[in-house]
């Protein structure tokens, strides 16, 4: 058994913008991060993972980074940066950067003096092109909507930014752009962290040639760049120039990853990182008539959905390890989407999911709020989101594909990004706690009921609840290194699996329906009438029946 801090670790997501406002701007900071490190601590979280905090014009909410060593002016100074991480090393908390290196903002130095001419020492640090018959250079598109190419008439070229215009592409085929990143990475290991979440590392290595692809319903193609030619070859140099050399948790960003890819990225060798993100069990169902991407998905069927969480279970044991989460700053609030957010069973659902994710193998992650069961804001008005994602979608697909706006705002209220941006609910005072200003973004209205502090002092709370789940992980080592295996495949109700290690053995029930349902007999035999209830959702069970939402998990020998 390879044992590593950062497989028995929880890792908590912290969205700065939305967590904590301690001056009352209405922009949550870094002095609010600290001043709420204590209810983290209460929680049980080992690791903080805190999204983006560095200088940014924030065209994608600190996803377009101008200066890598420098902290966003909303969000304070690197005097409150070293505070903060100064303060949660003393609670035993540690603090994972967002290190965002496929691309910058065009108003990092580097793309100011890139775009001036085509023999200026950093125009390989991007990727220019001459543009095609009269076009752009190829019919990739953006995945912010769009064309992939910015035409520049300074230098008559275009350059490349797979996301939004503001997000040029960097040239990691460069020596000197791979160098450079390498040297701010170890400025902020000597700081004091403690590991790197990676955003869209898989898209760093682009295709020979940049060739055209596919094009789809808009009009524009995948540009086919995740898990590139020099992927594996670049983060195996960025493991023997910075991550080796420090006692780091890492995490890959890998949308398009498969299971063959992940072994690469996060082999128990220890060569690239400790695991990735993958997003195959977030997406629409495969039955979906996806004509708009993401925006028109369906939840899918819970049989294909646990049959894509066991492969990666039982795929990558002992060869590499998995990253377990629901939700994140990019999608929606998992209560809202894998659970049910009405009033009767929002903290029913919400515990039972907290159940199956942390009982398997892998690091957990908890998004913020998400210990609270906070859910979608289901904003009504096309004025109340900020999302530049949400924003373009909307004009694309009601301008260009003829979507309805009741429709499109259908979409946006069930899977925009802005459903886990709205403020941290800390209480039932006015803004939820979050701020004494006009928030950035409105408060989910349900903030009176759900919040932090009425859930802290109560023992049946979400937030008890994952206090336990987090607990149970610490003190029980079959839970972080125990092998899995899915039972009952093809049931269309239950996710039921099994932890094993030596002559432990952990059952894990969950109902993923508002019906009462019979656990089947095949199941029931295996539990003996001495297993110990571990944790579950219902002060009351029924012998062979799990209720609405209910979760069950029993511990035995055999």
């Amino acid at each position: 058994m390879n044992k590593a801090w950062w497989k028995e670790a929880v890792v908590y997501q912290i969205y700065p913008r939305s967590f904590m406002d301690s001056n009352g701007d209405g922009i949550g900071d870094l002095n609010g991060i600290t001043e709420k490190l204590e209810y983290l601590k209460e929680l049980g979280i080992d690791v903080i993972w805190l999204s983006p905090v560095y200088q940014s014009p924030n065209d994608d909410n600190g996803y377009d980074i101008s200066d890598y060593q420098a902290i966003m002016e909303e969000f304070g100074t690197m005097e409150d940066y070293d505070r903060m991480l100064a303060r949660a090393h003393e609670l035993g908390i540690k603090i994972m950067m967002d290190l965002v290196v496929n691309h910058t903002s065009d108003e990092h130095a580097w793309f100011v003096e890139s775009r001036k001419s085509v023999d200026n020492p950093y125009r390989d640090f991007y990727i220019w092109r001459k543009g095609k018959d009269g076009k752009e250079p190829n019919n990739w598109g953006s995945c912010f909507s769009g064309s992939a190419w910015k035409y520049d008439p300074q230098t008559d070229m275009y350059f490349l930014h797979l996301f939004s215009k503001k997000q040029p592409d960097l040239n990691w085929d460069n020596p000197k752009v791979r160098d450079q990143v390498f040297e701010m990475m170890n400025w902020w290991c000597e700081k004091g962290i403690d590991g790197f979440r990676m955003d869209v590392i898989s898209l760093i290595s682009k295709p020979e040639g940049l060739p055209d692809g596919i094009p789809g319903e808009t009009g524009y193609a995948d540009s086919g760049c995740a898990n590139g030619p020099h992927v594996h070859e670049y983060l195996k140099e960025m493991n023997r120039k910075v991550l080796s050399h420090y006692d780091l948790i890492t995490v890959g960003e890998a949308a398009g990853v498969t299971l063959e890819e992940a072994k690469k990225y996060a082999n128990a060798d220890g060569s690239e990182l400790n695991m990735v993100f993958q997003f195959e069990h977030t997406g629409g169902g495969p039955e979906a008539d996806n004509h708009y991407g993401k925006w028109d998905s369906h939840k899918m069927p819970l049989p294909v959905w646990k049959k894509i969480l066991s492969r990666w279970q039982t795929g990558l044991e002992g060869k590499a390890w998995n990253s377990l989460f629901l939700s994140n700053h990019d999608q929606p609030r998992s209560v809202s989407w894998f659970g049910n957010d009405s009033e009767q069973y929002r903290e029913i659902s919400a515990k039972m999911l907290g159940t199956c994710l942390h009982m398997m193998q892998g690091t957990p992650y908890v998004y913020q709020g998400e210990e609270l069961g906070m859910c979608n804001a289901y904003f009504d008005q096309l004025e109340d989101y900020r999302d530049i994602e949400s924003l373009n979608a909307y004009k694309e697909l009601t301008e260009t594909c003829g979507v309805s706006h009741e429709e499109m705002m259908g979409y946006l209220k069930r899977i925009s990004r802005d459903n886990a941006r709205t403020p941290m609910q800390w209480d039932d005072s006015a803004n939820a706690g979050f701020t004494t200003g006009t928030p950035w973004i409105k408060v989910n209205s349900n903030y009176p009921k759900v919040n932090a502090k009425q859930e802290v002092s109560d023992p049946d709370s979400v937030f008890s609840y994952y206090k336990k789940l987090i607990r149970l992980r610490h003190e029980n080592e079959i839970i972080v290194y125990g092998d899995y295996e899915l039972l009952a495949p093809e049931d269309e109700a239950l996710f039921i699996y099994t932890r094993m290690l030596g002559t432990q053995r952990l059952m894990v029930l969950c109902n993923f329906t508002e019906k009462e349902v019979s656990i089947p007999a095949e199941v029931t035999e295996q539990i003996p009438a001495d297993a110990k209830l571990l944790i579950g959702n219902y002060s009351k069970q029924k012998e062979e029946m799990l209720q609405a939402y209910e979760a069950r998990v029993y511990a035995y020998h055999v």
